[in-house]
């Protein structure tokens, strides 16, 4: 088997995460957060919809991680991001970060908005 390094060149993958904290590139950002292309933001949670709204035009996607858990995400933070354009994909978040490690390998236009765990 032949096993080929992926290439990261649309974003900063999400290296790994634990209580608290991701780890993205080589850095460690504390708290829930919002990625996309080579931008991390801080994300104060379901009652921030501005922050993704505004980057629509550069995602199709947004993986919502839940925290350890997959639950519900209010029905008002998800018709926002779906009016701007942007398909919403809820998930936990361990399961959020390998697939927007996938998807953005893939050079796809995704965003992940993250609950700590």
């Amino acid at each position: 088997m032949r096993i080929t390094e992926v290439s990261y060149e649309y974003g900063l993958p999400i290296k790994g995460y634990g209580v608290g904290f991701f780890r993205i590139g080589s850095d460690i950002k504390w708290g829930n957060l919002f990625t996309f292309n080579k931008e991390i933001h801080s994300w104060s949670g379901f009652n921030d919809a501005n922050l993704i709204v505004n980057a629509h035009s550069e995602i199709d996607v947004l993986l919502v991680g839940t925290g350890v858990k997959l639950s519900e995400i209010p029905t008002t933070f998800r018709n926002s991001i779906e009016a701007a354009g942007v398909n919403v994909e809820i998930m936990s978040t361990p399961i959020a970060c390998r697939t927007y490690n996938v998807l953005l390998g893939e050079g796809r236009r995704i965003g992940a908005a993250l609950l700590a765990i």
